[in-house]
């Protein structure tokens, strides 16, 4: 069982490394989709199914394909796609972001106060949770679906005016 929970581990970091690293925005995409897809194989292996649900529908399947549309709907040319190469200065303080981060993550773990194994934990259903999002946080899920639409349509309308203003020129 730790041997698939590591290998889910591996596989998602590396991914994440490769998105990171490489210098093709649609290669990078499609690399984080494979991670975000690890990530819900984590949710399953922890036995959180409607989470895992969640991720592959959310990330997997939306979030994906708005980065992908775009950037396919943005780039002007084949040489926008790459992206330049970065400064020592950048590196230094993406792992001093990066740091950070992993500071307070450690920090919320080391002081997170767990409850005793002995103790009955409420149990929910997929049914109360799918019902709690269809009901009072229905409104929510829509405004995420319409802010993610005018993200994608604002990207295509600066891309139109900067091409625009590149002809005119």
């Amino acid at each position: 069982m730790t041997a698939v929970l590591i290998l889910i581990a591996v596989a998602t970091l590396c991914t994440a490394a490769v998105a990171m690293a490489l210098r093709n925005l649609i290669h990078s995409a499609l690399l984080l989709i494979a991670s975000w897809t690890g990530i819900a194989a984590f949710y399953l292996w922890a036995g959180a199914e409607f989470v895992a649900f969640a991720q592959v529908l959310i990330y997997v399947g939306a979030i994906s394909m708005v980065v992908l549309f775009a950037v396919l709907l943005t780039r002007q040319s084949r040489a926008d796609v790459a992206i330049a190469p970065g400064s020592l200065g950048r590196v230094v303080l993406a792992l001093i972001a990066g740091g950070a981060v992993l500071g307070v993550l450690v920090g919320a773990v080391l002081s997170t106060k767990f409850a005793n194994s002995s103790a009955t934990t409420p149990t929910v259903t997929v049914k109360q949770i799918g019902q709690s999002l269809g009901g009072a946080h229905a409104a929510a899920l829509l405004v995420i679906g319409v802010l993610l639409t005018v993200a994608l349509l604002g990207a295509v309308v600066l891309a139109t005016t900067d091409r625009a203003e590149k002809e005119d020129a």
